[in-house]
Protein backbone atom coordinates (compact mmCIF):
# COMPACT_ATOMS: atom_id res chain seq x y z
CA UNK A 1 0.00 0.00 0.00
CA UNK A 2 2.76 2.36 0.91
CA UNK A 3 4.22 1.90 -2.49
CA UNK A 4 0.71 2.86 -3.87
CA UNK A 5 0.90 6.32 -1.78
CA UNK A 6 4.01 7.39 -3.79
CA UNK A 7 1.95 7.36 -7.47
CA UNK A 8 -1.14 9.65 -5.82
CA UNK A 9 -1.51 12.86 -6.42
CA UNK A 10 -1.22 15.19 -3.59
CA UNK A 11 -4.77 15.80 -2.99
CA UNK A 12 -5.08 12.34 -3.44
CA UNK A 13 -3.32 11.77 -0.42
CA UNK A 14 -5.43 14.58 1.40
CA UNK A 15 -8.27 13.06 1.03
CA UNK A 16 -7.43 9.20 2.11
CA UNK A 17 -5.87 11.13 5.32
CA UNK A 18 -8.69 13.19 5.69
CA UNK A 19 -10.96 9.44 5.52
CA UNK A 20 -9.00 7.66 7.80
CA UNK A 21 -6.99 5.32 4.95
CA UNK A 22 -3.53 6.97 5.54
CA UNK A 23 -2.05 8.07 8.95
CA UNK A 24 0.20 11.11 7.85
CA UNK A 25 3.15 9.82 9.92
CA UNK A 26 3.51 6.65 8.06
CA UNK A 27 2.86 8.28 4.78
CA UNK A 28 6.01 10.95 5.67
CA UNK A 29 8.15 7.74 6.53
CA UNK A 30 7.22 6.12 2.99
CA UNK A 31 8.88 8.87 1.33
CA UNK A 32 11.77 9.62 3.45
CA UNK A 33 12.43 6.31 2.59
CA UNK A 34 12.10 6.59 -1.28
CA UNK A 35 14.07 9.41 -0.60
CA UNK A 36 16.88 7.08 1.04
CA UNK A 37 16.50 4.50 -1.66
CA UNK A 38 16.71 6.17 -4.52
CA UNK A 39 20.27 6.49 -6.39
CA UNK A 40 18.87 10.15 -7.71
CA UNK A 41 17.94 11.58 -4.33
CA UNK A 42 21.44 13.23 -3.67
CA UNK A 43 20.86 15.18 -7.34
CA UNK A 44 17.54 16.11 -6.16
CA UNK A 45 17.41 17.22 -2.48
CA UNK A 46 20.21 19.22 -1.20
CA UNK A 47 19.17 18.35 2.87
CA UNK A 48 16.24 16.39 4.46
CA UNK A 49 14.82 17.99 7.57
CA UNK A 50 13.41 14.58 9.12
CA UNK A 51 13.41 16.07 11.94
CA UNK A 52 10.60 18.68 11.50
CA UNK A 53 9.11 16.30 9.09
CA UNK A 54 8.25 13.48 11.67
CA UNK A 55 7.08 16.75 14.09
CA UNK A 56 4.67 18.10 11.68
CA UNK A 57 3.73 14.89 10.56
CA UNK A 58 2.37 14.01 14.03
CA UNK A 59 0.53 16.79 14.76
CA UNK A 60 -1.31 16.20 11.42
CA UNK A 61 -1.90 12.97 12.49
CA UNK A 62 -3.56 14.42 15.92
CA UNK A 63 -5.37 16.50 13.98
CA UNK A 64 -6.79 13.71 11.67
CA UNK A 65 -7.89 11.78 14.57
CA UNK A 66 -9.74 14.32 16.28
CA UNK A 67 -11.15 15.68 13.21
CA UNK A 68 -9.53 18.81 13.06
CA UNK A 69 -7.41 19.12 10.20
CA UNK A 70 -6.26 22.70 8.75
CA UNK A 71 -6.91 22.23 4.99
CA UNK A 72 -7.58 19.51 2.10
CA UNK A 73 -3.46 18.81 2.34
CA UNK A 74 -3.10 18.70 6.04
CA UNK A 75 -0.25 16.20 6.57
CA UNK A 76 0.43 15.53 2.94
CA UNK A 77 4.60 16.44 2.39
CA UNK A 78 6.25 18.97 0.12
CA UNK A 79 9.71 19.73 -1.20
CA UNK A 80 11.22 23.49 -0.82
CA UNK A 81 13.18 24.66 -3.25
CA UNK A 82 16.23 25.62 -1.56
CA UNK A 83 16.55 29.70 -1.52
CA UNK A 84 12.66 29.77 0.71
CA UNK A 85 14.51 30.16 4.23
CA UNK A 86 13.85 27.15 6.81
CA UNK A 87 14.61 27.92 10.42
CA UNK A 88 17.41 26.46 11.55
CA UNK A 89 18.56 24.68 7.69
CA UNK A 90 21.31 25.89 5.73
CA UNK A 91 19.51 27.81 2.79
CA UNK A 92 22.33 28.63 0.32
CA UNK A 93 20.28 29.14 -3.11
CA UNK A 94 22.23 26.29 -4.93
CA UNK A 95 25.60 28.70 -4.74
CA UNK A 96 29.09 28.46 -2.82
CA UNK A 97 28.27 32.30 -1.88
CA UNK A 98 26.06 31.65 0.65
CA UNK A 99 27.41 28.17 1.96
CA UNK A 100 26.47 28.25 5.97
CA UNK A 101 23.75 30.92 5.08
CA UNK A 102 21.26 29.03 7.85
CA UNK A 103 18.26 31.74 8.81
CA UNK A 104 16.31 31.94 12.02
CA UNK A 105 12.86 31.97 10.61
CA UNK A 106 10.79 30.42 8.08
CA UNK A 107 9.95 32.54 4.74
CA UNK A 108 6.61 33.43 4.91
CA UNK A 109 5.23 31.08 2.19
CA UNK A 110 6.64 28.34 4.68
CA UNK A 111 5.01 29.51 7.43
CA UNK A 112 1.88 29.72 5.60
CA UNK A 113 2.16 26.34 4.54
CA UNK A 114 2.80 24.59 7.94
CA UNK A 115 -0.05 26.78 9.09
CA UNK A 116 -2.19 24.43 6.35
CA UNK A 117 -0.78 21.27 7.75
CA UNK A 118 1.86 20.52 5.14
CA UNK A 119 5.06 18.63 6.27
CA UNK A 120 8.71 19.64 5.05
CA UNK A 121 9.92 16.81 3.57
CA UNK A 122 13.48 19.02 2.58
CA UNK A 123 15.23 21.47 -0.13
CA UNK A 124 15.60 21.00 -3.01
CA UNK A 125 18.57 22.18 -5.69
CA UNK A 126 18.00 24.31 -8.09
CA UNK A 127 20.03 26.49 -10.62
CA UNK A 128 22.96 28.86 -8.93
CA UNK A 129 20.92 31.55 -7.54
CA UNK A 130 17.96 30.76 -9.81
CA UNK A 131 19.64 32.87 -12.78
CA UNK A 132 18.88 30.04 -15.50
CA UNK A 133 16.18 27.89 -16.85
CA UNK A 134 18.23 24.87 -17.82
CA UNK A 135 18.88 23.42 -13.91
CA UNK A 136 23.19 22.81 -14.84
CA UNK A 137 24.83 23.69 -11.27
CA UNK A 138 28.05 22.83 -11.33
CA UNK A 139 28.62 24.07 -8.03
CA UNK A 140 26.08 21.47 -5.99
CA UNK A 141 24.24 19.19 -8.23
CA UNK A 142 22.12 19.39 -11.38
CA UNK A 143 19.09 16.97 -11.17
CA UNK A 144 18.11 14.23 -14.21
CA UNK A 145 15.23 15.34 -16.11
CA UNK A 146 12.17 12.09 -15.68
CA UNK A 147 12.43 11.05 -19.53
CA UNK A 148 16.08 12.32 -20.68
CA UNK A 149 18.85 10.83 -18.17
CA UNK A 150 21.36 12.15 -19.55
CA UNK A 151 19.55 15.92 -19.84
CA UNK A 152 18.67 18.61 -17.22
CA UNK A 153 15.55 18.90 -15.53
CA UNK A 154 15.16 22.61 -16.24
CA UNK A 155 15.60 25.38 -14.11
CA UNK A 156 16.22 26.82 -11.68
CA UNK A 157 13.24 25.16 -9.65
CA UNK A 158 15.02 21.86 -10.89
CA UNK A 159 15.15 19.42 -8.02
CA UNK A 160 11.76 20.43 -6.90
CA UNK A 161 9.97 19.67 -10.22
CA UNK A 162 12.69 16.03 -10.27
CA UNK A 163 11.57 15.45 -6.58
CA UNK A 164 8.14 15.33 -7.56
CA UNK A 165 8.73 13.48 -10.65
CA UNK A 166 10.74 10.95 -9.73
CA UNK A 167 8.01 9.83 -6.81
CA UNK A 168 10.12 11.53 -3.74
CA UNK A 169 7.56 14.34 -2.89
CA UNK A 170 3.40 14.69 -3.96
CA UNK A 171 4.30 18.47 -4.47
CA UNK A 172 6.74 21.12 -4.72
CA UNK A 173 6.84 25.00 -4.08
CA UNK A 174 9.83 26.72 -6.19
CA UNK A 175 10.30 30.25 -7.58
CA UNK A 176 9.99 31.71 -11.02
CA UNK A 177 11.34 34.97 -12.42
CA UNK A 178 11.60 33.78 -16.02
CA UNK A 179 10.37 30.94 -16.11
CA UNK A 180 11.89 28.79 -13.28
CA UNK A 181 8.69 26.92 -12.47
CA UNK A 182 7.46 26.16 -15.59
CA UNK A 183 10.37 24.88 -17.49
CA UNK A 184 11.10 22.18 -15.17
CA UNK A 185 7.94 21.51 -14.66
CA UNK A 186 7.24 21.32 -18.48
CA UNK A 187 10.42 19.03 -18.86
CA UNK A 188 9.52 16.63 -16.10
CA UNK A 189 5.26 16.64 -17.33
CA UNK A 190 4.11 18.24 -14.25
CA UNK A 191 1.72 20.92 -13.86
CA UNK A 192 3.42 24.43 -12.70
CA UNK A 193 1.77 27.77 -11.95
CA UNK A 194 3.57 31.00 -12.28
CA UNK A 195 1.37 33.36 -10.18
CA UNK A 196 0.88 36.83 -10.61
CA UNK A 197 4.03 39.25 -9.10
CA UNK A 198 2.66 39.88 -5.15
CA UNK A 199 0.42 37.50 -5.09
CA UNK A 200 2.57 35.51 -2.62
CA UNK A 201 4.89 37.05 -0.23
CA UNK A 202 8.61 36.91 -0.46
CA UNK A 203 9.32 37.57 2.46
CA UNK A 204 12.44 34.75 3.27
CA UNK A 205 12.71 34.06 -0.29
CA UNK A 206 16.47 34.59 -1.46
CA UNK A 207 16.05 37.27 -4.03
CA UNK A 208 16.98 37.30 -7.63
CA UNK A 209 15.16 39.91 -9.64
CA UNK A 210 12.65 41.52 -6.92
CA UNK A 211 10.50 43.09 -9.16
CA UNK A 212 10.01 40.41 -11.34
CA UNK A 213 10.14 37.06 -8.94
CA UNK A 214 7.34 35.27 -7.82
CA UNK A 215 6.26 31.90 -6.22
CA UNK A 216 4.44 28.78 -7.46
CA UNK A 217 3.85 25.12 -6.72
CA UNK A 218 4.90 22.15 -9.01
CA UNK A 219 2.39 19.44 -9.26
CA UNK A 220 0.85 16.54 -10.63
CA UNK A 221 -2.14 17.78 -11.35
CA UNK A 222 -3.93 21.13 -11.42
CA UNK A 223 -6.19 20.80 -8.58
CA UNK A 224 -3.52 19.98 -6.89
CA UNK A 225 -2.16 23.39 -7.74
CA UNK A 226 -5.21 24.67 -7.04
CA UNK A 227 -4.80 23.39 -3.48
CA UNK A 228 -0.94 24.53 -3.06
CA UNK A 229 -1.71 27.93 -4.28
CA UNK A 230 -4.49 28.14 -1.42
CA UNK A 231 -2.06 26.90 1.10
CA UNK A 232 0.77 29.68 0.52
CA UNK A 233 -1.40 32.60 0.05
CA UNK A 234 -3.54 31.55 3.39
CA UNK A 235 -6.77 32.13 1.23
CA UNK A 236 -9.63 29.51 0.34
CA UNK A 237 -8.91 27.53 -2.50
CA UNK A 238 -10.44 28.23 -6.02
CA UNK A 239 -13.58 26.53 -7.27
CA UNK A 240 -12.66 23.89 -10.22
CA UNK A 241 -16.14 21.81 -9.67
CA UNK A 242 -17.47 21.67 -13.25
CA UNK A 243 -14.74 23.46 -15.11
CA UNK A 244 -15.29 22.49 -18.96
CA UNK A 245 -13.87 24.05 -22.03
CA UNK A 246 -17.23 25.14 -24.00
CA UNK A 247 -17.08 28.55 -25.18
CA UNK A 248 -13.58 28.92 -23.68
CA UNK A 249 -11.71 31.53 -26.22
CA UNK A 250 -7.86 31.05 -26.77
CA UNK A 251 -5.33 32.99 -28.11
CA UNK A 252 -2.87 31.50 -29.58
CA UNK A 253 0.22 33.25 -30.29
CA UNK A 254 2.07 33.20 -33.65
CA UNK A 255 5.18 35.38 -33.14
CA UNK A 256 8.06 34.81 -31.20
CA UNK A 257 6.23 31.85 -29.49
CA UNK A 258 6.52 29.71 -32.51
CA UNK A 259 9.96 30.56 -33.57
CA UNK A 260 13.00 27.40 -33.95
CA UNK A 261 10.42 25.42 -32.74
CA UNK A 262 11.82 21.27 -32.28
CA UNK A 263 9.44 19.12 -33.40
CA UNK A 264 8.78 17.56 -30.26
CA UNK A 265 7.18 20.66 -28.90
CA UNK A 266 5.87 21.35 -31.82
CA UNK A 267 4.06 18.12 -32.20
CA UNK A 268 2.89 18.19 -28.69
CA UNK A 269 1.72 21.72 -28.85
CA UNK A 270 -0.64 20.76 -32.34
CA UNK A 271 -2.28 18.06 -30.32
CA UNK A 272 -2.87 20.23 -27.90
CA UNK A 273 -4.44 22.87 -29.31
CA UNK A 274 -6.80 19.98 -31.41
CA UNK A 275 -7.89 18.31 -28.67
CA UNK A 276 -8.74 21.70 -26.90
CA UNK A 277 -10.76 22.61 -29.81
CA UNK A 278 -12.69 19.04 -29.77
CA UNK A 279 -13.49 19.74 -26.57
CA UNK A 280 -15.48 22.64 -27.23
CA UNK A 281 -12.19 25.79 -27.19
CA UNK A 282 -12.51 28.11 -29.62
CA UNK A 283 -9.01 29.00 -30.91
CA UNK A 284 -8.14 32.11 -33.09
CA UNK A 285 -4.60 32.97 -33.95
CA UNK A 286 -2.57 36.44 -32.49
CA UNK A 287 -0.14 38.32 -33.12
CA UNK A 288 1.21 40.69 -30.45
CA UNK A 289 4.24 42.60 -32.42
CA UNK A 290 5.50 44.59 -29.19
CA UNK A 291 6.31 41.28 -27.10
CA UNK A 292 9.37 41.34 -29.61
CA UNK A 293 10.37 45.21 -28.12
CA UNK A 294 9.75 43.67 -24.34
CA UNK A 295 11.72 40.35 -25.29
CA UNK A 296 14.56 43.32 -26.25
CA UNK A 297 14.57 44.72 -23.26
CA UNK A 298 15.92 41.23 -21.04
CA UNK A 299 19.12 41.75 -20.57
CA UNK A 300 18.73 45.01 -19.39
CA UNK A 301 15.87 44.59 -16.74
CA UNK A 302 17.04 41.15 -15.61
CA UNK A 303 20.85 41.67 -15.34
CA UNK A 304 21.08 45.38 -14.18
CA UNK A 305 18.39 43.87 -10.74
CA UNK A 306 20.07 40.45 -10.49
CA UNK A 307 23.76 42.23 -10.54
CA UNK A 308 22.31 44.74 -8.30
CA UNK A 309 21.39 42.74 -5.79
CA UNK A 310 24.48 40.32 -5.81
CA UNK A 311 27.71 42.58 -6.88
CA UNK A 312 28.97 42.86 -3.20
CA UNK A 313 29.15 38.59 -3.08
CA UNK A 314 30.01 38.17 -6.09
CA UNK A 315 32.73 40.53 -6.88
CA UNK A 316 34.29 39.71 -3.36
CA UNK A 317 34.40 35.92 -4.43
CA UNK A 318 34.20 35.46 -8.07
CA UNK A 319 35.94 32.40 -8.67
CA UNK A 320 32.93 30.29 -6.42
CA UNK A 321 30.54 30.62 -9.33
CA UNK A 322 30.06 28.57 -12.34
CA UNK A 323 31.13 31.36 -15.06
CA UNK A 324 28.42 31.35 -17.18
CA UNK A 325 25.86 32.15 -14.31
CA UNK A 326 28.95 34.69 -13.02
CA UNK A 327 29.15 36.19 -16.06
CA UNK A 328 25.56 36.32 -16.75
CA UNK A 329 24.82 38.47 -13.74
CA UNK A 330 27.95 40.71 -14.56
CA UNK A 331 26.61 42.02 -17.83
CA UNK A 332 24.16 43.86 -15.32
CA UNK A 333 27.20 46.13 -15.03
CA UNK A 334 27.40 46.92 -19.16
CA UNK A 335 23.69 49.47 -18.83
CA UNK A 336 23.68 52.61 -17.70
CA UNK A 337 21.03 54.12 -15.01
CA UNK A 338 19.07 55.67 -17.38
CA UNK A 339 18.66 52.95 -19.61
CA UNK A 340 17.76 50.90 -17.07
CA UNK A 341 14.87 53.60 -16.21
CA UNK A 342 14.17 53.61 -19.81
CA UNK A 343 13.63 50.10 -20.27
CA UNK A 344 10.58 49.70 -17.60
CA UNK A 345 8.84 53.00 -18.91
CA UNK A 346 9.33 50.71 -22.55
CA UNK A 347 7.91 47.44 -20.35
CA UNK A 348 4.95 49.18 -18.87
CA UNK A 349 3.80 50.39 -22.22
CA UNK A 350 4.12 46.84 -23.85
CA UNK A 351 2.25 45.65 -21.04
CA UNK A 352 -0.99 48.27 -21.61
CA UNK A 353 -0.29 46.65 -25.35
CA UNK A 354 -0.64 43.34 -24.43
CA UNK A 355 -3.67 43.52 -22.14
CA UNK A 356 -5.54 45.30 -24.58
CA UNK A 357 -4.46 42.56 -27.31
CA UNK A 358 -5.51 39.65 -25.27
CA UNK A 359 -8.99 41.43 -24.02
CA UNK A 360 -12.13 39.10 -24.22
CA UNK A 361 -10.35 36.47 -23.95
CA UNK A 362 -10.07 33.66 -21.44
CA UNK A 363 -5.92 32.67 -22.31
CA UNK A 364 -2.90 33.40 -24.42
CA UNK A 365 -1.46 29.82 -25.62
CA UNK A 366 1.70 28.76 -26.58
CA UNK A 367 4.50 26.25 -25.95
CA UNK A 368 5.68 25.83 -22.83
CA UNK A 369 9.69 25.47 -23.99
CA UNK A 370 10.28 25.47 -27.90
CA UNK A 371 12.96 22.62 -27.15
CA UNK A 372 13.27 19.51 -25.11
CA UNK A 373 15.78 19.27 -22.53
CA UNK A 374 19.14 19.99 -23.54
CA UNK A 375 22.00 16.85 -23.22
CA UNK A 376 24.28 17.92 -19.86
CA UNK A 377 27.34 17.17 -21.28
CA UNK A 378 27.41 19.26 -24.36
CA UNK A 379 26.24 21.78 -22.18
CA UNK A 380 29.09 21.44 -19.80
CA UNK A 381 31.89 20.93 -23.06
CA UNK A 382 30.09 23.63 -25.28
CA UNK A 383 29.70 27.41 -24.18
CA UNK A 384 28.04 28.63 -27.41
CA UNK A 385 25.60 25.41 -26.99
CA UNK A 386 24.66 26.60 -23.66
CA UNK A 387 24.10 29.68 -24.24
CA UNK A 388 21.60 29.92 -27.12
CA UNK A 389 19.89 26.72 -25.35
CA UNK A 390 19.20 28.75 -21.88
CA UNK A 391 17.88 31.81 -24.11
CA UNK A 392 15.42 29.60 -26.01
CA UNK A 393 14.50 27.64 -22.98
CA UNK A 394 13.03 31.02 -21.11
CA UNK A 395 11.86 32.35 -24.46
CA UNK A 396 8.16 31.89 -23.96
CA UNK A 397 7.87 31.36 -19.97
CA UNK A 398 9.40 35.21 -20.08
CA UNK A 399 6.64 36.42 -21.74
CA UNK A 400 4.09 35.84 -18.70
CA UNK A 401 6.91 37.79 -16.22
CA UNK A 402 7.37 40.47 -18.46
CA UNK A 403 3.60 41.03 -18.79
CA UNK A 404 2.74 40.65 -14.83
CA UNK A 405 0.32 37.61 -15.80
CA UNK A 406 0.27 34.31 -14.24
CA UNK A 407 0.85 31.52 -16.41
CA UNK A 408 -0.31 28.22 -16.11
CA UNK A 409 1.76 25.11 -17.85
CA UNK A 410 0.17 21.09 -18.03
CA UNK A 411 1.51 18.46 -19.79
CA UNK A 412 0.89 18.54 -23.49
CA UNK A 413 0.53 14.96 -25.30
CA UNK A 414 4.30 14.33 -26.00
CA UNK A 415 6.77 13.49 -23.28
CA UNK A 416 8.69 16.55 -22.33
CA UNK A 417 6.53 19.24 -23.85
CA UNK A 418 3.67 21.66 -22.30
CA UNK A 419 1.24 23.82 -23.20
CA UNK A 420 1.23 26.99 -21.37
CA UNK A 421 -1.61 29.18 -20.50
CA UNK A 422 -1.53 32.56 -19.87
CA UNK A 423 -3.83 34.48 -17.89
CA UNK A 424 -4.98 37.70 -16.76
CA UNK A 425 -3.21 40.01 -13.48
CA UNK A 426 -4.41 38.25 -10.31
CA UNK A 427 -7.04 35.84 -11.92
CA UNK A 428 -5.63 32.40 -10.82
CA UNK A 429 -8.52 30.98 -10.00
CA UNK A 430 -9.87 31.45 -13.45
CA UNK A 431 -6.71 30.40 -15.28
CA UNK A 432 -6.86 26.78 -13.05
CA UNK A 433 -10.49 26.70 -14.04
CA UNK A 434 -9.37 26.35 -17.36
CA UNK A 435 -6.50 24.11 -16.41
CA UNK A 436 -8.32 21.97 -14.91
CA UNK A 437 -10.91 21.56 -17.82
CA UNK A 438 -7.74 21.76 -20.31
CA UNK A 439 -5.87 18.67 -18.65
CA UNK A 440 -9.02 16.53 -18.83
CA UNK A 441 -8.86 17.16 -22.53
CA UNK A 442 -5.00 16.46 -22.83
CA UNK A 443 -4.96 13.47 -20.64
CA UNK A 444 -6.41 10.84 -22.70
CA UNK A 445 -4.42 8.64 -25.27
CA UNK A 446 -1.29 10.41 -24.04
CA UNK A 447 1.63 9.19 -26.21
CA UNK A 448 4.76 7.47 -24.51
Amino acid sequence: MAMEWLTMTASELGQKIGSGDINPEELTECYLSAIRNCAEAPRIYARLTEDRARIESAAAAERARLGLRLSKLDGVPVSWKDLFDTAGVETNAGSALLAGRTPEFDARVVRNASAAGLVCLGKTHMSELAFSGLGLNPVTATPPCINFPDSVSGGSSSGAAASVAFRLAPCAVGSDTGGSVRIPAAWNDLVGLKTTSGLLPLEGVVPLCPSLDTVGPLTRSVEDAAALLSALGGRPPPDLAGANLRGVRLLALQNIALDDLSSAPAEGYELALRRLEQNGARIADIEIPELGDALDLVACLYCVEAYATWKEEIESSPGLMFDKIRERFQRGANFSGVEYAAAWSKLKNIRNAYRRAAAGSDAVVMPASPILPPNLSRLMDQPSYYESENLLALRNTRVANLMEVPALTIPAPVPSTGIMFLGHSHEEGRLLRLGKAAEAALDPNRIN
